[in-house]
């Protein structure tokens, strides 16, 4: 398509939501008028369900659940005042309880203050503190983030050893049920830490969990510092405007006002139903046409901005977690998904935009452009031109270089990455999953797929204590399947097998 036909298009399908300070171009996604027309009627009917979903129907039928994170940051939504209430006191109490750990009045149990904070959590309750803490923070932060998001030995012992005195670190316990193992294993590990440095783990302690969860159950016992909620109506992975994403990023110093601003107007943004001007709308759409609505090819997310470096992997979790489904709403086996993966721009260049540009046509992209390159001044590399100049030549010409190879490709551009803008994306993204949902056919909102897993792991722990126990009487025994036999599982033999190797070398 040549450079006249491109404008031409370009001016047809931008998206501009000056409200938002945000453009979206689906022009080079390859998509035309009469696709636009063909998935209307579906699309008016997935702002319908979304209607539903945002007034308080049923949404996670396997939980008979409510989704809610709508209701966070425009409590007005919520379907009773007794809720309202609770999010707005919720909010009220983070801000207090960050003001109070930054002027010393909560401090440490020798009287200092606490510059550090220690986030302990996994998925949804770690992914998306993660991203803002990366996204908005800095040198001059109130506190400085820390995270355990995993069950590895050896990336906590990492972890620890970078906080270093732990007399000053605040540590935040992040689990709806309070019995998520890797959660429970990075406490227990923290636990372990404090007390070797001989301080009380319990007046350095928060958690954020569900009420009378184990953990919140503990914490009462313990006599932890505070005690925040966790809803049953906010899935993990949308659960960034919670106390789960608020509440560190207040400690840090961050803007969750801003924030909380960003994602109220960009909802209301995507709530028109008038698709051509709903940029949520738009992408789903999109995603339908590259896909074929069956996840037939891959989302990459090239943000061109270091501070966005984390927005895919959070972006993995909301969209894969939601779409990736066997049955669609109808009980049918279907398969869905969207495989999400991304780096940064320009570190794409030298990455695998080769292969984008002449391998296996499987994907499709989205580009992040952020017009402002930092606050003050920059310096010229060249005569007239700045790093940050290179940085817009290497994404507009990455994207013209997939385009004459006929890969397809959308831009977000925003003004500036602000509290205000993060927000503004995590809303756009939450709207885009939930629609597109609609669009397939598929239950957005459940996750059983990842409660399998839980349970396969915890069969596997069984074993090892069935094997343990076993060998302490048993010495004698080293064969696998003598050993799967004795235990009466014989089909098990090679996970025997796995777990006698582990037990060699750990």
């Amino acid at each position: 398509m040549d450079s006249a036909s491109l404008w031409k298009r370009y001016q047809q399908y931008l998206c501009h939501c000056p409200e938002l300070g945000l453009w979206l171009d689906v022009s080079r996604m390859g998509a035309d008028d009469g696709f636009l027309q063909q998935l209307e009627p579906a699309m008016q009917q997935a702002f319908i369900e979304m209607q539903a979903l945002e007034t308080g129907a049923i949404a996670n039928q396997d939980e008979k659940r409510m989704v809610g994170h709508y209701w966070l940051r425009d409590t007005a939504l919520a379907p009773s005042r007794e809720l309202r209430q609770e999010i707005e006191q919720t909010v009220q109490t983070i801000e207090r309880f960050a003001a109070d750990i930054h002027n010393g009045t909560i401090c440490s149990p020798a009287g200092n203050p606490f510059h550090k904070l220690l986030l302990i959590g996994i998925g949804g309750s770690a992914l998306g503190p993660q991203f803002v803490a990366d996204a908005l923070g800095g040198p001059g932060d109130k506190m400085a983030a820390y995270f355990l998001d995993n069950t590895d030995p050896d990336g906590m012992d990492r972890v620890f050893q970078q906080i270093g005195e732990l007399a000053e670190c605040l540590v935040l316990v992040i689990s709806k049920s309070g019995s998520t193992k890797e959660t429970r294993n990075g406490m227990l590990e923290a636990q372990a830490a404090w007390h070797k440095a001989g301080l009380d783990f319990n007046r350095q302690a928060v958690a954020v969990t569900g009420t009378d969860s184990e953990l919140d159950r503990l914490a009462v016992a313990e006599g932890w510092l505070a005690r925040f909620p966790m809803w049953d109506w906010v899935g993990g992975r949308t659960s960034i405007m919670s106390a789960v994403g608020l509440l560190p990023a207040a400690l840090q110093g961050l803007d969750i006002q801003g924030l909380m601003e960003g994602a109220r107007l960009c909802d209301q943004a995507t709530r028109s139903t008038t698709t051509r001007s709903n940029p949520a709308a738009l992408m789903a759409l999109m995603w339908h046409h590259a896909t074929n609505g069956c996840g037939a090819k891959d989302l990459v997310m090239l943000p061109y901005k270091d501070r966005l470096l984390l927005f895919s992997r959070y972006l993995q979790q909301l969209i894969m977690e939601s779409i990736g489904k066997q049955f669609d709403r109808n009980g049918r086996q279907v398969h869905q998904g969207l495989t999400v993966y991304g780096n940064k721009g320009s570190t794409d260049q030298h990455a695998y935009v080769q292969q984008l540009r002449e391998g296996v046509h499987n994907f499709f992209v989205t580009f992040i452009e952020v017009l402002q390159d930092r606050q003050g001044e920059s310096l010229e590399v060249e005569p007239g031109i700045t790093s940050g100049d290179f940085l817009f030549g290497f994404l507009y010409g990455t994207r013209q270089a997939l385009t004459e190879q006929g890969r397809a490709s959308m831009t977000i551009t925003v003004e500036r990455l602000d509290a205000r803008t993060v927000g503004t994306l995590i809303a756009l993204f939450e709207r885009t999953v939930g629609l597109y949902a609609s669009l397939i056919n598929i239950n957005a909102y459940h996750q059983p797929g990842v409660e399998a897993g839980k349970k396969a792991a915890g069969a596997i722990i069984e074993l090892q204590r069935q094997l343990h126990d076993l060998l302490k009487t048993r010495p004698d025994m080293s064969s696998p399947d003598e050993l799967a036999t004795a235990l009466g599982v014989p089909e098990k033999a090679e996970t025997i097998n796995a777990l006698l190797r582990r037990i060699t070398h750990r």
